[in-house]
This record gives C-alpha cells, structure tokens and sequence, in this order.
C-alpha cells in the first residue's frame, strides 16, 4: 500500500495547480533617468544616415548640375561678339581664327554652351563668341 500513497499526493497536487488562480508578474518598476527608454541598433543607424544621406546628396547633384547654366549667360556689361556663319564655316575653323594658341576643343566646347548649340551649324546662323577670346 506503500507505492499507492506515494502516488496519491502527487496526483492531487497536480490537479490543484491547474484549476489555480494565474500569478501576476510584479507591477513594473518605474525607470530611473539614468537609463535610456529607447536604443538604436548599428542596423537602425544605418538606415537612419542613409534617409538622411539621400536628400542632401540629392540636392548637391540638382545644384550640380544647375549651376552650369549660371555660366553659359552673359554677365551685365561683357559685350559679345557674334559671328554670322557662312556656308561651309565650322566651329573648328573659329576656334583657329579666335583662339589660336588655346585648345580648339575647349573653344568649341565654349561656344557650343553659350549658343546652345544641340545640331549642326547653319549658313546665317548668328553665334556668340564668349569674351575671353575676344581679347
């Protein structure tokens, strides 16, 4: 009868403890000023510098590529001369005339952002000569 007693406790006590009441956890403690209430992870970090990297290099490319055109307009009181073109005149042949002892292409390039010039010349086409190879 031994071995049915030591059984029989067990048996009762389990049961006990599941019709049992739950436990509350203890009422949160309040923080101290000292602790931080949030952390960032190196994760969080990241994509945080990233929302921030993306506007203001955003904003340095649209000022990039802006303040070419600043340069290409005439400055108040530079007088520029133009140039009618004449059939079979090109870009090249001005820069041997204005700009003999600097690099053609960078008389080109020049001229080509000052007029706008996105085709071919024409016969009576009207071009500005930009200032520094006026002199």
């Amino acid at each position: 009868m031994s071995a049915v007693a030591e059984f029989a406790p067990t048996a009762v006590s389990a049961r006990s403890h599941i019709n049992a009441a739950p436990v509350l956890a203890p009422a949160a403690q309040p923080r101290s000023a000292a602790q931080p209430r949030l952390r960032i992870t190196r994760r969080g970090r990241a994509v945080l510098m990233t929302l921030i990297a993306i506007p203001i290099v955003i904003a340095a490319l649209f000022f990039a590529l802006n303040g070419g055109g600043a340069m290409a307009g005439n400055g108040a009181g530079v007088a520029l001369e133009q140039v009618t073109i004449e059939p079979g005149q090109t870009l090249w042949g001005l820069a041997e005339q204005y700009a003999p002892h600097s690099d053609p292409r960078d008389f080109v390039a020049d001229v080509v952002n000052l007029n706008g010039i996105v085709d071919v010349l024409e016969a009576g086409q009207v071009v500005d000569i930009p200032a520094q190879y006026t002199n």
